[in-house]
């Protein structure tokens, strides 16, 4: 009755999809040429579609934003939170359908005690999400790495990031004059005894990045998973294009930067309308008008040059191509390799 437990969520979007595939062309659309686009989360849910068999034939391209993994929950972790869970609520197996007649927020209120116990009794058996994530469950969701047989392969893709996703000055303006040896005590819990190396590192690759903005790349892992990503993508037979948003917002002195979420506005052209991320005007709409109009290209072709950026190649792993998206966009190959060698594994 619950084989589908761990992924009813995931099944939800591939019965959406199946709705388009039978009802888009009373829409004007071509079920034959869908396309998905989901960022952080969304990113993620992307990637678990192209590993999920009941979704193959639905849709046709696709795109990650800031939210990439070539894996996902462990299965034996997911039945253990289960366990907890009916534990917290003082029931036996054979009672798990009283779950369903409580509440939503007693529910929740639940699982959120049994996940803390989890964690407290099985160092990070939760896992993203406190456990409740997609599942390899080795029927909905096969056990990954994702990109690595042929489910996916006549996929093309486009998986990108955000040069900061979390800018550190925010809220507190003080930190833009950190230091970089400031930056390596902020960073001590998350790279250990490899914290100085790492720093120091990207400080030798960005020499013209302010420790603050050094500090911003290296608060969150969505750079490395991309890379990851678009590897592993590389070696199938349809091309994945990855991009590094790096524009800038102008409102808070600057602080913001190029952070999580930063760039929907623009692959949608919505910039006048998010002025609260993009400030409005001519400078964003510039940038706009190229990464949307190179959406569409992609969404129409599987190919992303036409829309106005610089001539966009396939990924490579030789090469590691990136778009740099910004007021004015370029193509490097993989700036920041040799400093993320130094991220932990």
């Amino acid at each position: 009755k619950y084989t589908a437990s761990g992924n009813v969520g995931m099944l939800d979007i591939v019965f959406a999809l199946e709705w388009i595939r039978d009802n888009i062309e009373n829409f004007g659309g071509d079920p034959n040429n869908v396309t998905i686009m989901g960022q952080s989360g969304g990113g993620r849910k992307v990637c678990a579609l192209t590993g999920m068999p009941s979704a193959k034939g639905l849709f046709h391209k696709a795109v990650s934003l800031s939210g990439q993994s070539l894996s996902f929950g462990n299965k034996e972790n997911s039945e253990r939170l289960g366990a907890y869970i009916i534990k917290e609520a003082g029931l036996s197996a054979s009672q798990i359908d009283r779950l369903q007649e409580m509440p939503w927020k007693d529910y929740y209120a639940l699982t959120n005690r049994a996940t803390a116990k989890l964690r407290a009794e099985s160092t990070g058996a939760a896992g993203m999400m406190g456990g409740f994530s997609p599942v390899e469950d080795g029927i909905y969701l096969p056990q990954g790495p994702l990109f690595s047989g042929d489910l996916s392969s006549d996929i093309p893709m486009i998986i990108s990031s955000t040069f900061y996703e979390r800018s550190p000055t925010k809220f507190d303006s003080t930190l833009e004059e950190i230091t970089l040896d400031g930056v390596k005590e902020q960073l001590k819990s998350s790279f250990g005894d490899k914290t100085g190396e790492v720093v120091d590192a990207y400080a030798s690759v960005y020499p013209s990045r302010k420790p603050v903005e050094i500090w911003g790349m290296l608060n969150n892992n969505y750079r490395p998973q991309a890379v990851a990503a678009s590897i592993a993508k590389s070696r199938q037979r349809a091309p994945v294009y990855n991009a590094w948003f790096g524009w800038d917002p102008p409102m808070f002195d600057g602080r913001l930067r190029a952070f999580h979420t930063m760039d929907i506005a623009f692959w949608f052209y919505n910039t006048d309308v998010q002025i609260s991320h993009t400030g409005g005007g001519a400078r964003p709409r510039s940038l706009a008008a190229k990464m949307s109009s190179s959406l569409v290209q992609f969404m129409k072709t599987g190919d992303p040059n036409g829309g106005g950026l610089p001539e966009w190649p396939r990924y490579t792993e030789a090469n590691g191509e990136v778009m740099i998206l910004d007021d004015v966009s370029e193509v490097q190959n993989d700036p920041d390799r040799e400093a993320r060698k130094y991220w932990p594994v």
